[in-house]
């Protein structure tokens, strides 16, 4: 049985081919299914988000400063610099009583295509709020007031808010501090590697987690799927498609981490080159896998033009022609433990 892969075409000849690695655990943080190298360390990026998020709401700062379910949401996103995300990011600051030049974020062409080129043709000169980032930046200096921390540097390692993200990595993830690598994000900010599996088995607890702080992380993304991401965006586009029943976060250089939230079934994968474009159609392949045999209710859900899209990508020339597709070919190799099954039936 072929792997999974994601393929471009060109004239219907492979011309590019990216290796995936993925790993999917049940409720209990089992694997029972794979691609490649389950067991494979990278950084999360900002996939981690929900659990970089979690200490503005559990230790209380959200209450304080009277954060917002949406505006929680918009601490667990990569935006697309919309201006909704945008002057939320905003909002968010004159709440805390900051400015944009409290933020360790940089200002970034948009992820939105329509958003870059709307930049690049109005000649917008871009702020940090614009950052995909500013969301969990601006709630980054909302627990670093409330705790008194230094606001100062809250992006270092050495900061006391980011060790104390960094023990909940390891909490949600079940992986010791010390084993934990350690860089810098694009936003400046801590990242994580991580094995995949680890990643997955966070998801999973994520997904299942009675903890009141977060409960409300995942319930707001999920009523707020487009301050996730943005319009046309894959994390969006997934989550309005099966409302309330799936969380979704996508990270770069082909990161992608989910759970589907009855059955409890957490993942992760990992385009091995960080072809971004190949993750997206990764994670619906694997989605549509997972719900035919977990949660059958839900195959019509993804079998919508709005996820269509991002399961078979379109490749254009300069004149819009369409030369070829991106889509993944091959399977997860299952190994599901005993029992597991019977867990996931009384999760439906």
């Amino acid at each position: 049985m072929l792997e999974l892969r994601a393929e471009a075409t060109r004239g219907g000849i492979a011309e590019s081919v990216h290796r995936i690695s993925v790993a999917v655990v049940d409720p209990a943080g089992q694997l029972i299914a794979r691609s490649g190298d389950p067991g494979l360390r990278t950084f999360w990026r900002s996939a981690a988000k929900p659990f970089q998020a979690l200490p503005v709401v559990a230790d209380g700062a959200a209450e304080r400063f009277g954060l917002t379910d949406a505006e929680v949401a918009l601490a667990c996103a990569s935006h697309s610099s919309e201006p909704g995300h945008v002057s939320l990011a905003e909002d968010m600051l004159r709440k805390v009583g900051r400015t944009e030049a409290d933020l360790a974020c940089g200002p970034h062409v948009p992820l939105s295509p329509v958003m870059a080129a709307t930049v690049m043709r109005e000649g917008i000169q871009m702020s940090p709020a614009w950052s995909n980032c500013s969301g969990k930046h601006a709630a980054m200096l909302a627990i670093s007031l409330h705790r008194g921390w230094p606001t100062h540097g809250y992006e270092r390692l050495e900061h006391p808010l980011q060790q104390r993200i960094l023990s909940e990595v390891s909490r949600w993830t079940g992986e010791p501090v010390e084993s934990i690598g350690l860089g810098v994000d694009g936003c400046t900010a801590a990242s994580f590697a991580l094995p995949l599996v680890a990643m997955a088995r966070a998801y999973a607890r994520f997904g299942r987690s009675d903890e009141p702080a977060m409960v409300r992380i995942r319930n707001a993304m999920m009523a707020h799927p487009w301050l996730v991401a943005g319009t046309g965006r894959s994390c969006t586009d997934l989550m309005a498609a099966a409302p309330g029943r799936l969380a979704v976060k996508l990270g770069a250089d082909g990161i992608y981490s989910a759970v589907l939230i009855r059955s409890g079934i957490g993942l992760a994968l990992k385009v091995e080159d960080g072809d971004m474009r190949a993750s997206p159609a990764t994670l619906v392949a694997i989605l549509r896998d997972l719900v035919g045999r977990y949660e059958p209710d839900l195959v019509d859900a993804f079998a919508t033009p709005a996820v269509d899209r991002h399961a078979r990508l379109a490749i254009h020339s300069t004149r819009g022609q369409v030369t070829g597709y991106l889509q993944v070919v091959g399977a997860l190799q299952y190994e599901t433990p005993v029992g597991v099954r019977t867990v996931m039936a009384e999760a439906r």
